[in-house]
């Protein structure tokens, strides 16, 4: 079987640009497609050194880690080695998936075309089957997350949100409500449920203590430095059909994790004068939307280690 180094290298190039692009995806981080086209290369080369036999260290296992790291850190550049370790166990996961799938379709499509020398698979096997491989493991593992996200608790639900009002900051618990899909009818500005009780350091007392009379219109001139951030935000909910809300744009919120602190601008914050819990387990509310749009690429996000 005659073998050409040129199409086994863009096979692998090919191949590891895929689990690399999937792992991204699926970590949901900005891929950089310069990068792990680099990363894939390198992977592919390391293939065609251990296949030829060039050096006999290149098929020690260590080395082969070693590899895996170096390909992770090029492709996504993680800030810290909690990150790195993720991102690392996360590409194996999505390497052993593919691994196994695209195998199992060139055994029973061609299993006499398949060869493996150095713990290396080459044969003449379509390009097509490796491609086929990778979109049925890439729609597995993400079937399979899903199933596991429907099975998170309620305490896994919970983040830390980052609230600025002028040039006040406080820090809140919000728990992700998947029911919270209220928006600012004029600028469909997202909204976050907040506790009046939580933003005692953001606001007045004056206006916490009068949200009803606000909503009605009254002593409004009382509030005068804070009339064009007021928003008056429509609600239905059990038992209360046409509700409003006192809502006031804050200049952003951030969405603190141990990783990172995610700047969302554009937000409305509700004001609720109830208690959200009775044990005090969250003071807020924050939508999926708001999470979704932490990924957009013009949300600037700030590395912090500690908050």
């Amino acid at each position: 079987m005659t073998i050409y180094l040129d199409v086994v290298l863009l096979e692998n190039i090919c191949m590891n640009y895929i689990i690399l692009y999937a792992t991204a995806v699926i970590y949901k981080i900005n891929p950089n497609i310069l990068r792990i086209i680099l990363s894939s290369t390198i992977g592919a080369i390391y293939a065609i050194l251990s296949y030829m036999q060039i050096l006999e260290i290149y098929s020690n296992l260590f080395l082969k880690i070693i590899l895996s790291i170096c390909m992770v850190y090029l492709a996504y550049k993680p800030k810290n080695i909690k990150t790195l370790s993720k991102q690392l166990l996360l590409f194996y996961l999505t390497s052993f998936i593919f691994g196994g799938i695209t195998f199992a379709l060139l055994y029973f499509i061609k299993p006499q075309d398949i060869l493996m020398k150095n713990g290396i698979y080459i044969g003449t096997y379509p390009i097509k089957i490796v491609l086929l491989g990778a979109i049925v493991g890439f729609a597995i593992i993400k079937f399979a997350f899903k199933v596991i996200k429907g099975k998170i608790t309620r305490k896994e639900l919970l983040c830390q949100v980052e609230i600025q009002i002028g040039e006040n900051k406080t820090k809140v618990i919000a728990m992700v409500d998947t029911g919270n899909m209220l928006k600012e009818p004029i600028t469909k500005a997202p909204v976050i449920i907040v506790e009046k009780y939580s933003l005692k350091e953001l606001l007045p007392e004056k206006i916490l203590e009068n949200i009803t009379e606000i909503l009605k219109g009254e002593k409004i001139e009382t509030f005068e430095e804070y009339l064009p951030k007021f928003r008056v935000i429509p609600f239905s909910s059990i038992g209360k059909e046409n509700g409003m809300l006192l809502g006031i744009k804050a200049e952003n919120i951030a969405i603190c994790t141990e990783e990172e602190k995610i700047i969302i601008p554009n937000v409305i914050v509700g004001i609720c004068s109830q208690r959200l819990t009775k044990n005090g387990l969250y003071t807020a509310l924050i939508g999926l939307d708001i999470l979704e749009r932490r990924e957009n690429s013009e949300f600037t996000r700030f590395a912090q280690k500690q908050f």
